[in-house]
């Protein structure tokens, strides 16, 4: 969780302003938390209030999403899913956007297995991003996080997405040059999840993703969420990022990692 609010804090002020580079401060004048961060929080704690076997996860999902979002209408949230997170009676609206995978990773944390994944993945999903674009970038970025947690090596991780998913033959370095703003998950999983792929520690990974370029603060957050699971976050980064947090989604976090403890690296 906590390590798709760090990519999403340190990728904020290189949304609109790309950086190509791994050599930045991560934290700075201009950094802070967005959609990103919020809508992962409200998805944790749709996971928290759900029932035991997840039956209604979809209604907590579109509960909290809208509860906890509506204070913060600034933070950066897409046309169409501003709309959705005021409507009285929310519909999915056929997206395929980043939205998607970057609020989806605490799924991974209460799932119990690879179908339980795409289950819950769904279930959080679907109520606005329904396109099967949006779907399949939700359900690779929690698989990804999943396997992580559960000590599946990076080769095999990197395997599954691209059998499962999307093709994996491409490196950071050569689309550095060449990529551009996407708010496609089908454009924003792959070089997050790569970026994870060619990286040798949680830091380096949200760096090589920042330096990737695009949409910078949605890529970092995906970016982060696996490298959280697979590395562990230090405690440096995470207790600077915290004061990016206010009160009160500080303590939906704080919840959530009473009861899925996080990984701390050195």
């Amino acid at each position: 969780m906590i390590g798709a609010i760090i990519g999403d804090i340190v990728g904020s002020r290189f949304e609109f302003n790309n950086h190509r580079s791994k050599d930045f401060p991560l934290f700075a004048p201009g950094c802070f938390a967005t959609d990103d961060s919020i809508m992962s929080l409200a998805i944790a704690k749709a996971v928290l209030e759900a029932k035991p076997d997840y039956s209604d996860l979809s209604q907590q999902a579109i509960k909290y999403m809208q509860e906890i979002g509506r204070p913060y209408p600034d933070c950066g949230y897409g046309g169409n899913f501003y709309d959705w997170i005021y409507e009285d009676n929310p519909q999915p609206y056929n997206s395929l956007g980043n939205g998607a995978p970057m609020r989806v990773s605490a799924v991974a944390y209460a799932a119990t297995g690879i179908d339980h994944v795409k289950e819950l993945s769904r279930k959080v999903t679907e109520v606005s991003h329904n396109h099967p674009l949006g779907i399949e970038g939700a359900e690779a970025t929690a698989m990804a996080v999943y396997l992580a947690l559960h000590g599946v090596n990076k080769e095999d991780i990197k395997y599954v997405i691209n059998k499962d998913y999307y093709a994996m033959d491409f490196t950071i370095d050569e689309l550095r040059e060449i990529y551009q703003f996407n708010e496609l998950s089908q454009y924003t999983v792959p070089p997050a999840l790569m970026a994870f792929f060619e990286s040798t520690d949680f830091e380096d990974a949200i760096r090589t993703a920042i330096s990737v370029g695009g949409d910078s603060d949605t890529l970092a957050a995906i970016t982060g969420s696996v490298a959280e699971a697979y590395y562990g976050v230090p405690n440096s980064i995470r207790e600077e990022a915290m004061k990016y947090l206010d009160d009160r989604l500080t303590l939906i976090l704080k919840d959530f990692e009473e009861k899925y403890p996080p990984k701390i690296s050195e």
